[in-house]
């Protein structure tokens, strides 16, 4: 479904990613592991689009996506959900969560020219406080209420791929439990997953398979148990 391709990023003048290759196949959730400013983030918006790629390209159902900007690769059915939400403060959760409601008409007529899959029952059923909040402004939301929010709106838009961009961080360990059991509702939605996370226990727990990134390079890829056996991965990790 997602092919990246050997990709170099800068931000300014500093070479972040070197030659970055990873595939998702459909329907799997795929971990890209490491530690703060390891280059997860970079990933995840150069596959967005929000920094563009000096080499290498990004394929997504086979077409070259590298030059798109990111409303198109949003259009093709790629959800995002980003490490700081990106929920609009001055919006209601309703409003924000319609952004994506709108969009997603236009994805599924690309996708399949039929109707679309029930949007809001998608979202809700992952998170049901959700819908107790649509008349919240976004200014107003706790930290965990936020992730919710922006996993919502990204699923709004019935995408094909959904890129997690630190999910979990931040949050108590209970409602870690309750955001894993969400990856797990949404692939089982038909939706695969790219992930960055920084601890590989999360990571183990809901990822099919792994990457490891430090320093801007791939240093492992492969199971996820195989990781934690991994002292090149482990160390890296712990910085």
């Amino acid at each position: 479904m997602l092919a990246v391709e050997g990709i170099d990023t800068y931000r300014g003048p500093a070479h972040i990613l070197n030659g970055v290759s990873l595939h998702v196949d459909r329907q799997e959730v795929v971990c890209l592991v490491g530690r703060n400013g390891a280059g997860k983030t970079t990933t995840i918006e150069s596959i967005m689009g929000f920094l563009p790629v000096r080499s290498g390209r990004i394929l997504f159902h086979d077409e070259d996506m590298t030059t798109l900007p990111p409303h198109e690769r949003a259009k093709r059915g790629i959800g995002y959900s980003p490490e700081d939400c990106g929920v609009f403060p001055d919006l209601s959760v309703g409003e924000n969560l319609m952004i994506s409601r709108w969009l997603g008409d236009t994805v599924a007529r690309r996708r399949n020219g039929g109707p679309r899959p029930d949007a809001e029952a998608q979202a809700f059923g992952l998170f049901p406080e959700v819908r107790n909040l649509l008349q919240r402004r976004g200014l107003h939301l706790s930290g965990g209420q936020r992730k919710m929010v922006a996993i919502a709106r990204a699923i709004m838009l019935s995408p094909a791929l959904l890129l997690l961009d630190e999910a979990f961080e931040g949050l108590a360990p209970v409602v870690v439990n309750r955001f894993a059991e969400a990856v797990m509702k949404i692939k089982a939605m038909g939706v695969s997953i790219l992930m960055a996370e920084s601890h590989l226990g999360a990571a183990t727990r809901i990822g099919d398979r792994l990457y490891a990134i430090d320093r801007g390079e791939i240093i492992f890829h492969g199971p996820p148990q195989a990781a934690l056996a991994d002292e090149k991965v482990v160390k890296a990790l712990r910085g």
